[in-house]
Parts: C-alpha cells; sequence; structure tokens
C-alpha cells in the first residue's frame, strides 16, 4: 500500500475518536448550572429534579435510550397533580449525568438508580414509571425490589420482543462496525430522525433543540451504543412472571402506530402476567408521553388516583 493509501486508511481508523473529541463534555458548570439538582453517587454524577408535593407518596420516572429525563415534563405534571412527589433523573450518558465508564448494561443503571435514591434516602414504597428502555430498566428493579414497588406504570417497554431487530438497524450495533460508526454517522442519524418528526404535537415546545443538542456532547453515541447493546438486546420474561407472583399493581401503555416497541408486545405482557392492565392509545407513535399527555394524565388518574387518595386519607 502506498502512502497515500495508509494516510486514508489512518484517517478512516481515526475518524470515530477524532468525531468524538470534537463534541463538548458534560463538565461541572454545565452541571451546577443546570435545573434541578446534583448528587455525587459512586459511579457518577447523576442530575435529578423533583416535582409535586414534598410529602407526596414517590413516583420514579425512567427514561428511555435517547431522551432525557425531561421527556417526562407532562407525565411529571399529571403525577403531581394526583399527589405524588415525583422524582426523574438522567441516565447516565444523556442529560446533565456524568458519563462514567464500562458497560452500559441492566446492572449499571439499576445501580445508579439504587445509589440515587439511597443519596436521596428514599426506603419506602414507591410506584416506578418506565418508558421505553426506561421500561425494562423499571421492570428489572421491580423484579428485584418485590413489595417495594406500590405499582408500576410501564409506557411502550422495551424487553418483551426484539427491538432494532431489522438489518438496516442491526448494522449499528454490530462489533467493531457499530463502534466505528455510531461516533461517525450516529448523530446524523438520529438528527435525521428527529427532523422527521418536529412537526408532530408535543408537549415539550423545544423538545428537538434539545435532543440535537444531545448528539453533540461528548459521551452520548457511546452511551446510546452500549445500552442498545446491552439493555434492549434483553427480553425480560422472567421478571414479569415474578412481578405477577408479587401481585404488584402494573398498567402498560402502548402506541397503536409505535415504530420502535411493537404492539405485539403487548399481548406479550399479558401473556406473562395475566393481572396486569394495559391502555393502548391507537393512533400514538412510540412519542406518545409528550404528544398525548392529556390522555396519559387521564389514565394516570384511572390507574394511581386510589392510592394516593387512600394514602392521604
Amino acid at each position: 500500500m502506498n502512502t497515500l493509501g495508509w494516510s486514508v486508511l489512518g484517517a478512516v481508523a481515526a475518524a470515530p475518536f477524532v468525531a468524538e473529541a470534537l463534541r463538548k463534555p458534560m463538565g461541572h458548570t454545565a452541571q451546577e448550572a443546570a435545573p434541578g439538582a446534583i448528587a455525587d453517587l459512586p459511579s457518577g454524577r447523576t442530575h435529578y429534579r423533583w416535582t409535586g408535593p414534598k410529602r407526596g407518596p414517590i413516583a420514579v420516572c425512567i427514561h428511555g435510550l435517547t431522551s432525557p429525563h425531561y421527556i417526562f415534563a407532562g407525565t411529571a405534571r399529571a403525577l403531581a397533580a394526583l399527589g405524588f412527589r415525583v422524582l426523574a433523573y438522567d441516565l447516565y450518558g444523556r442529560g446533565f449525568s456524568s458519563t462514567p465508564r464500562g458497560k452500559q448494561d441492566m446492572d449499571f443503571f439499576l445501580k445508579q438508580l439504587r445509589d440515587l435514591m439511597d443519596y436521596l434516602g428514599i426506603d419506602g414504597p414507591v410506584t416506578v414509571v418506565g418508558y421505553s428502555m426506561g421500561g425494562a430498566l423499571a421492570t428489572a428493579f421491580a423484579a428485584e425490589e418485590g413489595l417495594r414497588i406500590r405499582s408500576l406504570v410501564l409506557m411502550a417497554p422495551s424487553g418483551l420482543a426484539p427491538v432494532y431487530a431489522a438489518p438496516k438497524d442491526r448494522i449499528w450495533t454490530a462489533p467493531v462496525l457499530g463502534d466505528w460508526l455510531m461516533p461517525v454517522a450516529g448523530g446524523w442519524a438520529l438528527r435525521r430522525e428527529l427532523a422527521a418528526e418536529a412537526g408532530a404535537p408535543t408537549v415539550i415546545p423545544d423538545l428537538t433543540t434539545r435532543l440535537v443538542a444531545e448528539t453533540r456532547r461528548r459521551g452520548y453515541l457511546p452511551s446510546v451504543l452500549s445500552s442498545r447493546r446491552h439493555v434492549l438486546s434483553q427480553l425480560l420474561d422472567d421478571d414479569h412472571r415474578t412481578i405477577a407472583d408479587y401481585g404488584t399493581a402494573v398498567l402498560g401503555i402502548w402506541g397503536g402506530a409505535d415504530q420502535v416497541i411493537p404492539l405485539s408486545s403487548m399481548g406479550r405482557m399479558a401473556e406473562l402476567n395475566p393481572n396486569a392492565q394495559h391502555v393502548q392509545l391507537a393512533k400514538a407513535t412510540h412519542n406518545f408521553p409528550q404528544t398525548h399527555p392529556g390522555r396519559i394524565a387521564e389514565i394516570l388518574k384511572s390507574f394511581l388516583g386510589d392510592q394516593t387518595g387512600s394514602e392521604r386519607a
């Protein structure tokens, strides 16, 4: 190979490292200026926010693969209106949280959640709300914590059917190729998806701008890649059976037009946990937490209203 060939090969090999180095890291200054607060946890700094009355029963919201805690803007207000004290936080590698080194698997994220709850002194029963990948994390947490979980709300949860299983999606997580492709082109691909959805109604007016900024943050794209490989690849049948055995009150909310989490997941969850309740939003896409906030509020009131009322009584 001549000199030019070696130079081109070197540039190609270096591209993901250069692309990631050019992105802005999440530093302490930005974290300290963020709305809410920062918890210094053993594995990294975690950004969190409280919403609702200080003495209400606690609801913990766990977001999905690419959207930080603010995806729950409408949901948190609905829960607060029911009397809940709502904790929403940024998973590592997203929002204002740090990006610790290491594989982002289920244990990685459950440790973050437990460390945060210990930091905040949360030791009583909690309601857990999980969206998309956060639904898988909420499921695993509820299966391990058992009676500590008052109720479980799963919004289009992963963990019940393969996600991103098409060949065009598997390219992004392929060994070696995915490690090159995600830092180099992952931001472009995510921004293209956001542009296609920019005209959809949302309770978060600047959602697209915020998510575009995420793609330009150092550590975000590697976090997305690791989570796709090690969390979204997991099926949680045994965890759903365990939750059913505990008798935990479970609600599944599904988008009828969801192109990310197949609607077959609702049927699978019904098989694994016959006592779970389900609501399908017929024309909703995967983004229904921000596109259908009023309907979500009604559903949560129907499912959780008696619990908060009886506790206050």
